[in-house]
């Protein structure tokens, strides 16, 4: 499997970058812990990541055409790396009368964040061919994955024993690392749009998902799953597992492990058997959607904690099985020149209705009870099943991208 260089300093930049990410945010939720001791003070980081990311997804539009995506990648990664020693300094003087001033800068981190997240996945197609896109799209998600799943267990082996300004110190070398890979990658060719008002490249990825048939349908999947995907976040799954199961909480992590195993499961599956996938991937996409969708209603009524492991990891491997085919449709879907604003305005997608469906959900909860949101999931997961089967045939790789 041989890819472009970019494609490998893409890679490891970002990867470089994500462990960072997790690295920091544990050494930020630990701060805060230990100067209020208030869980709700530490919970609002990461609504303060999501928030800043949805505004940054409105906003990053201006940007593509007139910045080009390799600087506008190095340059997010430079200015994160900025603010991260900021933070270090920060920390040294950080007391309960002030801590809201970390708020501040993770929210400027994410804002960055925001922005390269949709460059990243807009660059692959740049760098690898069409018909390694599938194992392309499957190894940065493997290794995102894998990040996901060990880095907070490490982050939290680490503060054990160095200092929260010890680990944001550490972040900082990795973070300058990240801009020095990200900055030796190749310009990609883009049109220009510094014709445009400024409202019409904003609206200009919303109009493209709104014309091209299969992104229109992508974003409702996108909206529905988002919904759905709110009741796997940590505090309503603590919930699930204390009432529903009656376990301690060490199942909560167990069946978190297993979910992320599920989706490492799901990407290696992707990339072993991408000529196979690449033919079907109407068809990967529609049993990824429809097995999710029952899995996670069986989730719903049971009780049984060894089984609970096996369907959360079922939840994460045909999750992927689906969204990894869904990516290389979207990259093919329209001209790579647009393919930036369409990932801002599907990221935006994303991050607003997470932040208002994670709140919904937790309310559901209280009122209806902790299965109940869970039944509601899947039932939204069965609506995305449904979109997904009427419109199978649009779930095909635009050979003109060949």
């Amino acid at each position: 499997m041989k890819f472009n260089k970019n494609f490998y300093l893409l890679l490891l930049g970002q990867s470089l970058a994500n462990i960072g990410d997790v690295l920091y945010m544990v050494s930020v939720i630990s701060t805060i812990f230990v100067l209020t001791g208030s869980a709700t003070a530490s919970s609002f980081v990461p609504f303060t990541i999501t928030s800043s990311m949805f505004i940054s997804s409105l906003l990053t539009p201006l940007l593509v055409g007139k910045v080009n995506l390799k600087w506008l990648m190095a340059g997010s990664q430079i200015g994160k790396t900025i603010l991260l020693f900021i933070l270090g300094f920060m920390l040294i003087g950080i007391t309960a009368s002030n801590y809201y001033l970390i708020f501040l800068i993770i929210g400027l981190i994410a804002f960055l964040d925001g922005c390269a997240n949709p460059i990243r996945q807009t660059l692959i197609p740049h760098y690898v061919e069409p018909k390694h896109l599938i194992q392309a799209n499957g190894i940065a998600e493997t290794i995102t994955q894998f990040i996901q799943a060990v880095m907070w267990f490490v982050g939290s082996m680490f503060l054990i024993i160095m200092s929260s300004q010890q680990l944001v110190w550490l972040v900082g070398a990795l973070f300058v690392i990240a801009s020095i890979l990200l900055c030796l990658i190749e310009r990609v060719n883009q049109n220009r749009t510094e014709s445009k008002g400024k409202l019409e490249q904003i609206k200009e990825g919303w109009i493209t998902l709104s014309k091209t048939p299969v992104l229109r349908r992508i974003a409702w999947i996108n909206f529905f799953e988002t919904i759905a995907g709110t009741v796997w976040i940590a505090a309503i799954l603590y919930v699930f597992v204390s009432d529903a199961m009656n376990v301690d909480e060490k199942w909560w992590g167990f069946i978190n492990g297993a979910f992320f195993l599920g989706l490492i499961l799901g990407s290696v599956y992707c990339i072993k058997y991408s000529s196979f996938v690449e033919k079907k991937l109407g068809t990967f996409i529609f049993v990824g959607s429809f097995v999710s969708f029952i899995v996670t209603l069986i989730f719903s009524i049971n009780s049984i904690p060894i089984i609970a492991l096996l369907l959360s990891l079922c939840v994460g491997l045909f999750g992927q099985i689906k969204d990894i085919p869904q990516q290389s449709v979207i990259q093919t879907s329209v001209s790579k020149e647009q393919l930036s604003t369409v990932y801002t305005s599907l990221g935006a997608i994303g991050t607003g209705i997470f932040g208002v469906g994670s709140l919904v959900m937790g309310l559901l909860a209280d009122l209806l009870g902790i299965k109940v949101v869970f039944v509601i999931s899947g039932l939204l997961l069965a609506v995305v099943s449904t979109i997904v089967h009427k419109n199978k045939h649009l779930f095909v790789r635009n050979v003109m991208e060949q």
